[in-house]
C-alpha cells in the first residue's frame, strides 16, 4: 500500500505544502497561504517607521500556513493521516528569531510586542552590514581559517551580523532570548516539541564546520564584550540533515490533521533541499533556483576555497559531498520593481486590454529584440551583491538610457543582467576548481518564462535544463521527510536514493543561439567591467549615496512630528 510524505516550504512571500506518493513521485495535492503580514519593510503593523534595508516577518504567519494549508492538503487527496509517513520542511535562510527556553518568540509577549528587534528578520534583511563589515576585518585581521570557507568575506544576511545588531540596539531583547533561532529549526521545534539545529542553516549562515564547530569564543569577544556569549545564543546540538528531529505532537496533530508521532526530519535551507528534487545525486551539475532571489549550488568530491562564494560546508546540501553555494540576491524582486516603480500607465492599460499580465505583456515585446539592440546594460544589484562581492551596499546600475529607449528594452536589459550576473558565479565556480558540467534551472521564473530562460542558456553559452515539478523546494521537503520516516515505515534509508528514485529532471532544456551568443559574449565583457570598476573599489558612489540616502532619510524620521 503506497505511503506519503508532506513538505513544507516557507517562502518569501507565502508558505506552501506539498503531498507527494512516495512510490510513484506523484504530487497529489498542494496548498498556498499567503504570509497575512507579508514583508515588513516599511513600517510595523502599529506604524512605526522601519529604517532603510530592515526586512521583518511576524511568526504567527508561518504558524498559519501549517494550520491552513496541511489540513487542505490531507482533504484534496484523501489520504488518511496513517498513510502519511513523514514531514520535512524548509525555509529561506537566514531568517531568525529570538525566542524564549519554551520556543516562545519574544513578539508573542506583550513587553516587546512592539518592538521590531522582537520580530523575525528576514533573509533579505540587510541593516547590519556595517556589522557584517567589521566582522570581516576582525576575522582577516586575525587570520581565522574558517573565513575562507565563505569566499572571504561576511553577508549581512547571515546570523551573527544579525544578531550583533540585536545585541546592541536591543541590549534588554538580547538579555531576556534563550535563543536566536533559525526559522528552519523553530518551525520544526513547533511541530515537534524539540529544538533542533540544522547542519545546513549552521554550517551556510553561521559559520559551523563539524570538525572545529563554531568560531573560537575569544573571536567573538574581540568583537565586542556583547558579543562574547554570541555562540552560546544558538543551539548547540547540530543534527545531520534528513535525521528525524521528533514526531508530531498531540497539540499539533489536533490543529492540522495529521497522527500525533509522524515523522519530522531536521529543518533545511530552500534553496539546498531543491537538489534532490531536480534528481541531482553527484557533482558536476550546478543547480539554480529562479525566484525573488537565485541561489546558485554545486555539489563537489573535494574541499575547494572559492573567493565570493555564500559558502562550502561538508555535508552541507547532500551527505557525502562538499555543498557550494553562491547567489544572486535580486531576482525576481527585480522585475516586480520595474512594473511597480517605472512602467507608464500606456503599459498597464494596453495589458489590460489585451487580456494579459503585465510580465506577459512586456515579455511579447521583450523577446523580439534582438541582444544588443536596445543598446543598455545593466548591474542587477538593486538588493545588493550576495556573490562574488557579497556587499549589501552596492546597488543598481542601468547604462545606455536615450529619448527613444522603451519599458520592453529596459525590461529586457534588467532580466540580461541577472544572466550576466549567473554567469559571473559559474566562471568563479570553475576558475577555482569546481567543476560545472551541467545548468539545472528550478523555481518559477525558470517554468514560466521561457524568454528568461533562453537569455540564460545565450549568455552562459550552455543548455539550460528544466527541473520538472513546480515546487521543488517543497518536493524536495517531502523526500527529506521520507528519508526522516525511514525504509521500515515506507520511507527511504538515504536522501540518494530518494533523489534517484523520485528525483524530478524535466524534458525541457534551452539550447544556447551560437548569433546570440557571440554578441552576448561582448555585453558580458562591459558587464564585467562594470561589476569589477563598482564593485571591486574603482568608485565607491554607490555606498556613498546609499549612505547620504541613510542619513537623510534618518533626519527625516528624526523630525516628524
Amino acid at each position: 500500500m503506497a505511503k506519503y510524505s508532506i513538505g513544507l516550504d516557507f517562502g518569501t512571500l507565502s508558505g506552501r505544502a506539498l503531498l507527494l506518493n512516495l512510490e510513484t513521485g506523484e504530487e497529489l495535492a498542494s496548498a498556498v497561504c499567503d504570509y497575512p503580514h507579508g514583508v515588513m519593510d516599511r513600517e510595523m503593523p502599529w506604524g512605526e517607521k522601519l529604517p532603510p534595508d530592515w526586512a521583518l516577518q511576524h511568526p504567527e504567519d508561518y504558524l498559519e500556513v501549517l494550520y491552513r494549508t496541511i489540513p487542505a492538503v490531507l482533504k484534496e487527496s484523501g489520504v488518511p493521516p496513517e498513510d502519511i509517513v513523514g514531514v520535512g520542511t524548509d525555509f529561506t535562510a537566514c531568517t531568525a528569531l529570538p525566542v524564549r527556553k519554551d520556543g516562545v518568540p519574544l513578539c508573542f509577549l506583550p513587553e516587546f510586542a512592539q518592538n521590531p528587534h522582537a520580530y523575525v528578520k528576514l533573509w533579505k534583511h540587510h541593516a547590519a552590514q556595517d556589522k557584517a563589515d567589521r566582522i570581516t576585518a576582525l576575522a582577516r585581521l586575525r587570520g581565522e581559517a574558517w573565513l575562507q570557507d565563505y569566499g572571504g568575506r561576511v553577508s549581512s544576511e547571515w546570523m551573527f551580523p544579525k544578531l550583533w545588531q540585536l545585541a546592541e540596539e536591543a541590549p534588554e531583547l538580547y538579555g531576556a532570548m534563550y535563543r536566536f533561532v533559525e526559522a528552519a529549526d523553530w518551525i520544526v521545534w513547533q511541530l515537534t516539541g524539540n529544538e533542533t539545529c540544522s547542519a545546513c542553516s549552521a554550517g551556510y549562515k553561521a559559520f559551523w564546520n563539524q570538525c572545529s564547530g563554531y568560531p573560537a569564543p575569544d573571536f567573538f569577544k574581540a568583537l565586542g564584550p556583547k558579543m562574547e556569549h554570541a555562540a552560546e545564543k544558538l543551539g548547540k546540538v547540530i543534527s545531520p540533515l534528513g535525521e528525524r528531529a521528533g514526531g508530531v505532537t498531540a497539540e499539533m496533530a489536533h490543529r492540522t490533521g495529521l497522527r500525533e508521532g509522524t515523522a519530522v526530519s531536521v529543518g533545511n535551507v530552500d534553496a539546498h533541499v531543491c537538489v534532490p528534487a531536480a534528481g541531482i545525486s553527484g557533482p558536476g551539475k550546478l543547480l539554480a533556483i529562479l525566484g525573488t532571489s537565485t541561489c546558485h549550488m554545486v555539489l563537489g568530491t573535494e574541499g575547494k576555497r572559492v573567493p565570493g562564494v555564500c559558502g562550502m560546508v561538508k555535508d552541507g546540501i547532500l551527505p557525502g559531498y562538499f555543498g557550494f553555494e553562491a547567489g544572486q540576491s535580486c531576482v525576481g524582486d527585480l522585475f516586480s520593481w520595474f512594473l511597480n516603480a517605472c512602467l507608464p500607465a500606456s503599459c498597464r492599460e494596453e495589458a489590460f486590454a489585451r487580456g494579459k499580465s503585465l510580465h506577459e505583456y512586456l515579455r511579447e515585446k521583450a523577446q523580439k529584440l534582438k541582444p544588443g539592440e536596445s543598446g543598455l546594460l545593466a548591474l542587477d544589484w538593486w538588493n545588493g551583491n550576495r556573490s562574488i562581492l557579497t556587499d549589501g551596499d552596492l546597488t543598481g546600475l542601468l547604462l545606455g538610457m536615450t529619448l527613444q529607449t522603451r519599458p520592453e528594452e529596459l525590461y529586457r536589459a534588467l532580466i540580461e543582467a541577472t544572466a550576466y550576473g549567473t554567469r559571473i558565479l559559474v566562471e568563479n565556480y570553475r576558475e577555482h576548481g569546481v567543476p560545472v558540467e551541467e545548468f539545472v534551472a528550478a523555481g518559477g521564473i525558470s517554468r514560466k518564462d521561457p524568454m528568461t530562460m533562453q537569455i540564460y542558456a545565450d549568455v552562459l553559452n550552455m543548455p539550460v535544463l528544466i527541473v520538472g515539478t513546480h515546487q521543488g523546494s517543497a518536493f524536495g521537503s517531502a523526500l527529506f521527510g521520507a528519508v526522516a520516516a525511514g525504509r521500515e515505515n515506507g520511507g527511504f534509508s538515504h536522501i540518494l536514493e530518494a533523489a534517484e528514485r523520485l528525483g524530478k529532471r524535466g524534458n525541457t532544456v534551452y539550447d544556447p543561439i551560437p548569433e546570440h551568443t557571440a554578441v552576448y559574449d561582448r555585453l558580458y565583457g562591459e558587464y564585467k567591467q562594470l561589476h569589477d570598476y563598482f564593485g571591486r573599489g574603482g568608485s565607491n558612489v554607490m555606498k556613498r549615496l546609499k549612505a547620504l540616502s541613510r542619513e537623510q532619510k534618518q533626519k527625516e524620521q528624526n523630525f516628524q512630528p
